[in-house]
């Protein structure tokens, strides 16, 4: 099943990246023909049975507690993103999934979007689940794309930077930004794992991406919160943005994201030369049609 296979993979690979040496093991020996712990080793590290820890990996019928999780955990060196999505994997297997449904279609409410746009000088946009687009401001539009131009099931920024040109063009590290963007996913996935939207949005990368079927196999998992981006702009070219990830209260599944130029003086040019050209351009008109927000056949596909 696949809530237990997941699980069986992203511990095997916690485990095989862990250098025995560094928890006081032998690395080399005639026992150890393959690189990181042995299961008996986590087992022994974590306080618990080889034959639990086994059950455990092997995704088992078995309802560990939240202590013996964290143990593992512990084993495991897992960071704060990995032993949150140990616990959502293990909540998610057959018979405990009732613990936690799959909420319906997010959208952004008015008070947020009213503060989205009070922000003259950030680029501003706002993520909910899976990496979709709830809303943007200007600026937000002008840096990287016209999300709101587009139809409502093509507004997620995974989606986009993974299989758009433009994507390719803009970011300079987008290898490792793609990377990035779906070990966020993976941790979502885990986080709601009958989410039809997401089981749609993965199918249709893994198709269309050899990168993100690399990515999405090694299984690694990501939180936002802080950190740099490099732009290749066809505006204002070479600039560098320091963002913020902040959760508004009372929408733990949103993030709105702050982006602002680096200090270095070309970054804050080109961020002038943009904001400028920003203010003196017309925002585009609306869209007179509803398809801006998520239909009711959105809600319903999603629950």
């Amino acid at each position: 099943m696949a809530g237990n296979v997941d699980l069986s993979q992203f511990l095997r690979r916690c485990r095989d990246r862990i250098d025995p040496e560094s928890v006081g093991l032998p690395e080399h020996g005639a026992y150890r023909r393959v690189p990181g712990l042995r299961r008996e080793e986590v087992a022994q590290l974590a306080g618990v049975s080889t034959d639990y820890y086994t059950r455990l990996e092997q995704g088992r019928n078995i309802t560990p507690s939240d202590s013996v999780l964290d143990a593992v955990a512990e084993a495991l060196r897992l960071d704060d993103a990995e032993r949150a999505h140990l616990h959502d994997l293990v909540k998610a297997r057959p018979g405990r999934r009732a613990q936690r449904s799959t909420p319906s279609v997010q959208r952004a409410r008015p008070g947020l979007l009213r503060f989205l746009e009070s922000f003259h000088d950030h680029a501003a946009f706002i993520l909910g689940r899976r990496g979709d687009i709830l809303a943007t401001n200007h600026l937000c539009r002008v840096l990287i794309a016209d999300f709101d131009a587009m139809p409502y099931r093509e507004r997620n920024l995974t989606r986009w930077i993974v299989l758009s040109p433009e994507a390719r063009e803009l970011y300079a590290d987008w290898e490792r930004l793609a990377a990035e963007m779906t070990a966020i996913l993976r941790l979502d996935a885990g986080r709601y794992p009958d989410d039809a939207r997401t089981a749609e949005l993965v199918g249709e990368l893994t198709m269309k991406s050899e990168h993100f079927r690399r990515w999405w196999d090694d299984h690694k998992v990501l939180t936002r919160t802080h950190g740099q981006k490099r732009f290749n702009h066809p505006l204002v070219g070479e600039l560098t943005i320091d963002y913020q990830a902040l959760i508004p209260p009372g929408e733990d599944d949103q993030t709105l994201f702050l982006y602002m130029p680096a200090e270095d003086r070309t970054s804050q040019e080109a961020w002038r030369l943009l904001a400028d050209w920003h203010t003196s351009a017309p925002d585009r008109p609306q869209p007179e049609n509803t398809d801006r927000s998520p239909s009711a056949s959105d809600d319903r596909s999603s629950l």
